[in-house]
């Protein structure tokens, strides 16, 4: 029986993240990049820290995204029509998104550059 509900769970889990890959342009864009990165760090032969520090920011960006989309989606619940509480809400959880995602395109610069400076 608790096999059956860990199962469940995993399948809800999948599920919402297979409606947020759907249903938001910005989680694609971030696995985009997310999968050019990897491609970029096997060519540069990142070692196991870089590859821990990458694999780390992928997850905390793609998480942010998905916890972005479920604030805003019971948001829309709770508040159908305009309303400046819920968009003040909105706005900060895309924010949460954006300073995640800026701080990992900053760290991505740092560990990659000099990389990139040394293959040419």
């Amino acid at each position: 029986m608790k096999n059956r509900s860990l199962r469940k769970s995993f399948k809800h889990a999948f599920d919402g993240l297979i409606y947020v890959i759907k249903a938001e342009r910005n989680m694609r864009i971030h696995i985009i990049i997310m999968f050019l990165i990897i491609l970029l760090s096997f060519l540069l032969k990142i070692d196991i820290t870089e590859w821990f520090i990458c694999i780390l920011l992928f997850g905390l960006v793609i998480a942010a995204e998905c916890l972005n989309t479920a604030i805003e989606k019971m948001v829309d619940i709770f508040c159908p029509d305009k309303n400046e509480l819920a968009k003040i809400t909105k706005d900060s959880s895309a924010a949460f998104v954006l300073i995640l995602a800026v701080t990992s395109a900053v760290m991505g610069i740092i560990l990659f550059v000099p990389k990139l400076l040394e293959f040419i």
